[in-house]
């Protein structure tokens, strides 16, 4: 039996060890679906970082390791270290396909993009001997998504939360000039027939679960494909969260929906409540004026929701601290999240802040998402990552922890809800007292 070690890695936190938890709530789906891609001769084995040890002593000989935001590091790392113990190593996921002149350096083998046309011919170079150093062949979206059963019993062991992953969709149609998944799927939408979405539900609901969090970049990318996957969801009876762009807010009739079918949180991607801000990351669709009443709408919904923002836009200067501060505590956002707006390696962003000289640096082994990494056009970089662990701190002070999750008219409707965000918020508290970036649960 020819065996495979398949490596989600666990980012650094400001002592470069790798972050640790006891428990892992939201778990990944790449590498369970992977596994499923590999052939049936394969012994495979999963690690995810964050609650095990990496198996360094192993005696497989091909490891497959992913690579996600400020986590690339430790990929890279992993990969050297394997790579010295003679080990074939295949890098895959978004960063090393954004970073793919770099990341090929440290593999014997990169998989561009999306694996499932792929996956099967590394694995037969690799018998063969004639591994090629990259492998990218794109989706076509006019097929559709085609994924076999994720191996879920390869984590079912491990201590993970009451939820599994599903996705339904890969890419969104807006095209934020940052986003690394705007530069992989370039406006397009991928969707998988509703029929195979029906199975890998059933799935989940042979396995004894109950929730399941929802990958999609974006569930409102397609409203009539959304329609049809309301009314499987609503058969089903999960539980369920996932995200999406504020512009759902608009619609009430869906609304109604998206709560009958089982949805109880969502989160959006806000960035910043500068226009300008929002125009230059090629996002002028969304309307910070607006934020306020799309949100009031999804909760009168009986939906929660988190947000995602970042600091240092071209319209951030250093009051957008204190407004960011006033309007999450004024929404009683219960899981807000924030990051400092990166120039990531093959966004336009990145190729803008490197045009105009603004880059700080271009080693991109520095960029860990605790300090800013470009020269904003209103504010010192001292200020922005001054201001972005200031703005965590007032907002994970227990005080707004309470107001946001507790101290509220709405409580006693939805109690378990509120305090699972607590506990939420205590985690990330402690997070933010390390000085690591919350964003692993």
């Amino acid at each position: 039996m020819k065996k495979l070690l398949l490596i989600q890695p666990s980012p650094y936190d400001r002592e470069h060890r790798p972050v640790k938890k006891n428990k892992l709530y939201f778990v990944g789906l790449a590498m369970p679906l992977l596994a499923a891609l590999t052939p049936k001769d394969y012994e495979v084995e999963i690690c995810l970082e964050t609650i095990e040890e990496v198996p360094f002593d192993t005696d497989v000989k091909i490891v497959g390791i992913s690579t996600m935001g400020h986590g690339v590091h430790r990929s890279i790392d992993l990969a050297k270290e394997f790579k010295k113990r003679g080990k074939t190593v295949i890098l895959g996921g978004y960063m090393a396909s954004l970073m793919k002149e770099e990341a090929v350096k440290y593999c014997d083998a990169l998989v561009v993009g999306d694996a499932e046309a792929v996956w099967e011919d590394v694995l037969l170079d690799y018998e063969k001997g004639t591994l090629k150093k990259v492998y990218d062949k794109p989706l076509d979206p006019f097929k559709g998504l085609k994924t076999p059963l994720p191996r879920f019993d390869l984590i079912l062991n491990k201590n993970i939360g009451d939820f599994l992953p599903l996705q339904a969709g890969r890419g969104c149609p807006h095209s934020c000039s940052f986003c690394s998944v705007a530069c992989l799927y370039r406006g397009k939408y991928i969707k998988k027939s509703i029929e195979d979405v029906k199975t890998e539900l059933q799935q989940i609901m042979d396995l004894g679960f109950k929730k399941v969090t929802i990958l999609d970049d974006n569930i409102h990318s397609d409203r009539e494909y959304l329609d049809d996957l309301l009314g499987i969801l609503k058969e089903f009876g999960f539980q369920w969260m996932s995200q999406c762009d504020i512009k759902i807010g608009e619609d009430v009739e869906l609304l109604r929906k998206l709560k009958e079918s089982g949805c109880y949180t969502l989160s959006f991607g806000l960035e910043s409540l500068e226009e300008e801000s929002l125009h230059s990351m090629n996002k002028s669709w969304a309307e910070p004026g607006e934020y306020d009443r799309l949100i009031q709408n999804i909760v009168k919904a009986g939906i929660d929701v988190s947000t995602e923002m970042v600091f240092g836009g071209e319209g951030d200067s250093p009051e957008i601290f204190d407004k960011t501060v006033e309007f999450i505590e004024r929404n009683k956002i219960p899981v807000p999240r924030f990051y400092i707006l990166t120039p990531i390696p093959g966004t336009p962003f990145f190729q803008k802040m490197k045009k105009e000289g603004r880059l700080i640096s271009e080693d991109v082994y520095t960029y860990d998402g605790t300090k800013a990494e470009h020269r904003p056009k209103k504010m010192t970089p001292e200020e922005l990552t001054a201001g972005y662990w200031e703005t965590y701190r007032r907002l994970f002070q227990m005080s707004s922890i309470l107001k946001r999750t507790v101290i509220r008219r709405d409580f006693f409707k939805r109690p378990l809800g509120l305090l699972f965000y607590f506990g939420v918020n205590l985690y990330y508290r402690q997070s933010i007292k390390r000085g690591v970036t919350p964003n692993i649960f």
